[in-house]
């Protein structure tokens, strides 16, 4: 019999064995460590898509704030259309610091790349909020609508969006149709007493 052919002593057989176990365990925890790393860096869970939904509805309420006080002063679609955009971009700027000063707040450390991205991109997604009102105005500006209507068509949408909103929110929830409308329903009511609020406010 060859050295070749020679069993290996039992010490050299357990050094093998350890050898090729650690060598598949550390090839399928990296793959698995891998594989979730990237699921999870393109999932987005449940708070952040909560997070750019209120954002939205914080949005909405202020456009809706901004329309109705343009209702009674803006004499210019351009004028009205700048009040608009710059009031937005002002509201999100502050809400983009609040989350990162919140943030520092209760982790104690600075937001990382993913979460400021986060961040970011639930601030700018904000923007299409305002997109049909800004749209409206702009027809206004060539004269296809009058600036009234144009006013008037933007609060109507955004309190439709109130709506939409609260369905998407309710979407998830395991609840016959007739209840998820009922509830989408209650919660347009809110928004409509809010914007009723603000009239009153402007009007007083």
């Amino acid at each position: 019999m060859t050295s070749a052919d020679q069993p290996l002593p039992a010490r050299g057989r357990r050094r093998a064995s350890v050898a090729g176990d650690s060598g598949g365990t550390s090839t399928g925890d990296s793959a698995g460590t891998s594989t979730s790393t990237g699921t999870e860096n393109t999932e987005e869970n449940p708070d952040e898509r909560a997070d750019r939904l209120k954002e939205r509805v914080y949005v909405t309420f202020t456009a809706l704030a901004v329309l109705i006080a343009l209702a009674t002063e803006a004499e210019e679609p351009g004028p009205a259309a700048l009040v608009l955009l710059v009031t937005t971009a002002g509201v999100l700027l502050a809400g983009f610091a609040a989350d990162i000063i919140s943030h520092i707040a209760s982790h104690a450390r600075l937001p990382s790349a993913r979460e400021l991205r986060h961040m970011l991109t639930v601030t700018l997604s904000a923007f299409t909020a305002i997109a049909l009102p800004m749209l409206f105005l702009g027809l206004a500006a060539i004269h296809v609508m009058r600036l009234e209507a144009a006013i008037r068509t933007g609060q109507i949408v955004l309190a439709i969006s109130l709506g939409v909103f609260a369905l998407a929110a309710l979407r998830h929830i395991r609840l016959s149709l007739w209840r998820r409308l009922l509830l989408a329903g209650m919660l347009s009511a809110v928004g409509a007493a809010a914007i009723l609020l603000e009239y009153l406010a402007h009007t007083l």
